[in-house]
């Protein structure tokens, strides 16, 4: 095995990777002054500081919230001011709800803020005090009542520790919440700026903390990756759990679906595969999967819970294991069938739900759109996942003699779906996702997840593949998450890169044999570890630095698992089939040596690796010293063998996109009255384009537009472009007010009707829950037959808007046949007088009467079980 002891044998050695920003060598990382130098394979260290750290800017921006909600100003206002001390005295700011104040401009703003300065901010909230004790209810800036009964507290949210912009989380931070002791209706609170963060340190060495030996041994004649590789499996050891399960991370206790999973397929399934099965089945409940996270209450609104099958699927490729094979399949597909009758959008042959992963609303979505919106949209990457689900439920059943060419057809019928409504063949890669109303548009944003789950389970053509890895955004320190940024959302998965997401990317490159882009990928993933002596969760992508992200953690478990794949998947080029192991290594020219890896179990054999060169073919494949046909080997093998492969060290050099950090333009707010349709403007030399109903009409420099010939029920959006053509969000689409609406009181019909919650419409509403759990029916006499659409105005206090598991779910039958699931997600912690209207559907009504019915069926069951309430006002109705 090679062992490393000093650094100065590798210092004339030519870079790994070199760019502007930093370069990687053999045996350390240099970015600007500072560096991570490798003192043995069980020695880094680093005097890297965050940026963070060492300056603290006076200039800050902020914004108050009623019970953790963007609710004082429009989306694109806020507060700003001047921090820093003019003497001795605490910094006082002086606000009134509502209105925009820009304070202090006459003290200094070139300077860093002092360590621990005070600030006292006091916010005259009596406009909204007086507002609740006259009408009962005060109107934020969106439209929206708030409610007296529902007021919960004032809360700060800002652009500066101990600030941040996360509103949903607000009502869980003391620190943000403002008090009225007196009752004066003068809200305070001191906050406490430029004190210690631990979040903007590291330490200065790394030396293992675990026994590692039980793992394969790694080895090569680059110290630097030797180093890294013993560091992630320490962190592999930290991460393992006392129940036999792996935590999430440093700072995140216990088993999410998205995360094992995704982990799993990288690389837990070859290093613990029995702790990845009991990891995955903590994640199983009623024989199905569980979704643990997203926005409104989890499932339906979020759906890549099938992202467990990757996982599964692995783990039995691995291990070879006929009975996680049997449990697995039965699980998947329970889930898969419930999911077709909730997610499953007919029309487009597409799955309903939020981004995989991406699942903080407002850092990868239009401000405008709300949990009812996200759970309507159509994502890239959640359907490539649903995708591999539907591949791998058809291996399955093939593997068990059952009858797969009902999984394998529904799997092809989602490829040609993507395909088509996804692929811009303009740009050469897949658009996000499709969102809106009642005409569903495409975000044309790269993500780069999805992008490279399209490539990694071909899903993509050929020649998409190429074009993707050809055209996909990649900055400085490595690949966004999304590209471009939304303005005024800190980084977290906006303006982030996630090293997990890297991983995929990377091996995306190594599937199409790209080693320029393996190259970058690769020492994207190894800067970082290095400076930062751990694999952390996010960084900034701007900068490289992981401080300034909304939330971190150390040892991030996807992010361990990531670089680990580096060594399986990149080096030694392991791909995993039901009765071999395959070996495609890809190794960039600059990483020429000889690597070495000792004891990897593969079913009842053990292997020695070693891998000599570079190039992006394996010249030579011995097993046991005998030259091989062949770079695989199959899962009969028994007891201790050898592989060698030498590289043809060839290299195709191929292009990638190295983009400018960018920011798009803001999401124009849009409103329609007296046929004229007005937003104000977001930014200097742009230009406006105008959609009716998904099709753009007009295209004008002017901040208004009359349309003609309004029909009625006709849709308008609005997007800004730049003059290079970086495009903003479509706005908030907005309906012609002369529309004709059928409005319909739901007490007016067969269920019991209240009225104890206030802000209702018309006599009262009707509740629904497990305990009221009866058919409302109702009858709508149509004119002609036809498509309509239909939506619902509701609430849902169950929980926050950004967590939990108590989505509102039931089915709706016309004329006695299935005719769509309806969602009614959360809109806020025991906020019941927080009414909203659902996503709108389509359904299809005879000439004449129709008899409707909306009541609950097993697939309705939500992720919670026992509560799934929510109180129905009015159902909307107006033909297409």
């Amino acid at each position: 095995m090679l062992f490393f002891t000093g650094v100065t044998a590798c210092n004339t050695n030519p870079p790994l990777y070199e760019s502007e920003t930093y370069t990687i060598y053999s045996d350390r990382v240099e970015q600007g002054e500072y560096s991570a130098i490798v003192r043995s394979e069980n020695h880094l260290v680093s005097d890297y500081q965050s940026h963070k750290s060492q300056t603290f800017s006076p200039t800050i921006q902020f914004k108050f919230s009623i019970n953790g909600a963007d609710n004082e100003m429009g989306y694109n206002k806020d507060h700003r001011a001047n921090i820093y001390p003019a003497g001795k005295d605490t910094v006082v700011l002086d606000v009134t709800f509502g209105e925009q104040a820009d304070l202090r401009s006459d003290v200094s703003a070139d300077k860093s803020v002092p360590p621990n300065t005070p600030v006292k901010l006091r916010v005259d909230f009596t406009p909204v005090l007086e507002s609740f004790e006259s009408n009962g209810f005060y109107e934020g800036p969106h439209g929206n009542k708030i409610y007296k009964e529902d007021f919960k507290g004032l809360f700060i949210a800002g652009s500066a520790y101990p600030l941040n912009w996360d509103f949903e989380n607000l009502v869980n931070n003391p620190q943000a919440e403002l008090t009225d002791e007196n009752g004066d209706g003068i809200y305070e609170t001191t906050l406490m700026f430029n004190d210690y963060d631990p979040s903007a340190h590291v330490s200065s060495e790394w030396k293992p903390e675990n026994d590692n030996s039980k793992y394969p041994q790694f080895s090569s004649n680059h110290p630097l990756l030797n180093a890294i590789y013993n560091l992630s499996l320490d962190e592999l050891q930290k991460l393992k759990e006392e129940d036999g399960t792996f935590r999430t991370g440093k700072e995140w206790a216990g088993v999410w679906t998205r995360d094992i999973s995704y982990s799993v397929y990288l690389s837990l399934a070859m290093l613990e595969p029995e702790m990845s099965k009991t990891s995955l089945m903590r994640k199983v409940k009623n024989s199905r999967i569980i979704q643990d996270t997203g926005t409104g209450g989890a499932w339906p609104v979020s759906s890549d819970r099938v992202v467990w099958s990757v996982a599964a699927w692995e783990i039995y490729k691995y291990t070879g294991d006929r009975d996680w094979l049997k449990k697995s399949y039965k699980i998947i597909s329970n889930t898969i069938k419930d999911d077709e009758k909730t997610v499953l959008n007919e029309d487009f042959g597409l799955y309903l739900g939020e981004s995989s992963f991406l699942d903080w609303r407002k850092q990868t979505y239009p401000l405008w759109m709300e949990p009812t919106d996200i759970c309507a949209s159509m994502n890239l990457g959640t359907n490539m996942v649903f995708y591999q689900t539907l591949n791998i439920l058809g291996r399955m059943a093939g593997e068990l003699g059952e009858n797969a060419p009902a999984w394998n057809e529904k799997a092809e019928r989602l490829k040609t779906s993507i395909n088509e409504h996804f692929w811009i063949s303009e740009k050469g890669y897949y658009g996000q996702y499709l969102y809106g109303d009642r005409h569903m548009m495409l975000s044309e944003k790269p993500e780069t997840l999805g992008e490279a789950l399209g490539v990694i389970f071909d899903v993509a053509g050929d020649e998409q593949k190429a074009q993707m890895l050809t055209n996909v955004p990649n900055l400085d320190y490595g690949t966004p998450c999304v590209w471009p940024q939304i303005p005024n959302i800190p980084p977290y998965h906006n303006n982030g890169i996630w090293p997990f997401v890297q991983a995929y990317w990377t091996l995306a490159a190594v599937k199409e044999k790209h080693s320029a882009l393996v190259q970058y990928g690769y020492a994207s993933l190894l800067r970082p570890a290095a400076l930062f002596l751990t694999n952390k969760e996010n960084f900034v992508a701007k900068t490289g630095d992981f401080a300034g992200t909304e939330i971190n953690s150390d040892w991030q478990q996807w992010s361990v698992a990531g670089q680990l794949a580096m060594n399986y998947r990149v080096l030694f080029g392991m791909n995993l089939g039901t009765n071999y192991l395959s070996f495609s290594p890809v190794i960039p020219e600059s990483f020429s040596g000889i690597y070495h890896l000792e004891n990897f179990p593969y079913r009842k054999a053990v292997l020695d690796i070693e891998v000599e060169g570079f190039g992006e073919e394996v010249s030579e494949f011995y097993l046991d010293d005998k030259l091989q046909d062949e770079h695989v080997i199959s899962a009969d093998l028994m007891g201790f063998h050898t592989i060698k492969m030498v590289m043809n060290n060839h290299i195709v050099q191929r292009e990638f996109y190295r983009a400018d950090y960018m920011v798009s333009p803001e999401t124009p707010v849009v409103n329609f009255s007296n046929g004229q349709l007005a937003w104000s403007p977001v930014g200097e030399k742009l230009t406006y384009q105008v959609f009716c109903n998904g099709k753009m009409i007009a295209e004008t420099s002017n901040t208004g537009f009359e349309p003609e010939n309004i029909e009625p029920g006709s849709e308008f959006q609005v997007l800004a472009k730049t003059e290079g053509g970086v495009e903003s969000f479509l706005g908030e689409p907005v309906v012609n007010p002369e529309s004709n609406f059928l409005i319909m009181e739901a007490e007016d019909f067969n269920l019991p009707d209240d009225s104890n919650v206030p802000g209702f419409l018309g006599e009262g509403y009707v509740e629904f829950s497990n305990e009221l759990s009866e058919r409302l029916k109702f009858s709508v006499s149509a004119p002609e037959s036809g498509k309509w659409f239909l939506s619902f105005r509701y609430a849902n206090g169950s929980g926050p808007v950004n967590t939990d598991n108590k989505c509102g779910i039931r089915t709706l039958f016309v004329n006695g046949e299935f005719a769509s699931s309806l969602v009614f997600p959360q809109r806020g912690n025991d906020e019941w007088a927080n009414w909203g209207t659902t996503n709108t559907i389509e359904i299809e009504l005879q000439e004449g009467k129709n008899q409707l019915e909306i009541g609950f069926q097993a697939y309705n069951e939500n992720m919670n079980g026992d509560i799934n309430r929510f109180l129905m006002d009015r159902i909307i109705i107006e033909k297409k």
